[in-house]
């Protein structure tokens, strides 16, 4: 059973899953790992490793729809411009009382605080991209992605 995750939890995942370099096999071995876990277990979710400005990995699973492709799209761009996963997002406006949607300045159709995209962090903290899920509940996504992240990291030590 998962518990929510507070800010500090989100800041330390960031902290602990950083890359000291990453390639197009590396972002291909994530997605894969991702894909394999989310067929294994049904989950109708579309896939995104996204680095160098663009897409390194896509799949898209049964179940899955072009809307789950768009929700991955504004959460990978959030993630590129607030440097911090779509989860601490989330959490962070919503604990400033304002969700993103409802900031002027902010465009709701390319940017969303919804968990689902992690950041590919070089060890330095600069981004090189984001992997991202879409199609489960948003902490389930968040997971997912972790999960996939992790595991590459994991296989690499």
């Amino acid at each position: 059973m998962s518990h929510s995750l507070t800010l500090d939890e989100l800041l330390k995942q960031e902290k602990e899953h950083r890359f000291s370099e990453f390639d197009f096999n590396a972002a291909w071995e994530i997605g894969l790992a991702i894909r394999q876990r989310a067929a294994k277990e049904s989950a109708p979710v579309a896939i995104e490793v996204y680095a160098f400005g663009q897409p390194l990995f896509f799949a898209a699973l049964a179940g899955s729809t072009s809307d789950n492709i768009e929700w991955m799209k504004r959460k990978r761009n959030s993630v590129l411009r607030l440097a911090h996963s779509s989860m601490y997002a989330g959490l962070n406006y919503e604990k400033t009382g304002s969700r993103m949607e409802h900031h002027n300045f902010i465009n709701q159709f390319e940017y969303c605080d919804h968990g689902g995209s992690f950041p590919i962090l070089h060890t330095s903290g600069a981004v090189m991209g984001a992997v991202s899920v879409s199609g489960l509940p948003a902490q389930d996504d968040h997971a997912l992605v972790l999960w996939g992240i992790a595991q590459y990291l994991n296989n690499k030590n």
